[in-house]
């Protein structure tokens, strides 16, 4: 079982990389973790939103949440087409990520 401090890392990694990929200074939305048993569910955007709040700001697509599982450090990334809840729901009932996406059907 990773510490809560190991899970933060990983997640803070995970953004780096996206930033270094994308060119854009990411971080984590602090305020806007959750805490779960099973884990850490994390979002992020762009430095510049954080800041501002402003929703002019937040032009960042793609910047889905995710999961840092705290029994192996694993990512598990949600979608952004509903609202977290949804995606929380479907993980904790075993179906995320595991549903069927329409590529498996293509």
């Amino acid at each position: 079982m990773l510490t809560e401090q190991e899970v933060i890392q990983i997640a803070e990694n995970y953004v780096i990389e996206r930033s270094q990929k994308s060119g854009l200074n990411l971080i984590i939305l602090e305020d806007r973790c959750i805490k779960k048993p099973y884990g850490m569910i994390f979002r992020y955007n762009t430095k510049k939103y954080n800041e501002t709040r402003n929703d002019d700001d937040n032009t960042l697509l793609g910047n889905a949440p995710f999961i840092v599982e705290n029994s192996n450090g694993k990512i598990i990334l949600f979608g952004t087409g509903r609202e977290i809840e949804y995606y929380i729901k479907e993980y904790e009932a075993g179906r995320w990520p595991d549903m069927p996406r329409l590529s498996d059907f293509q």
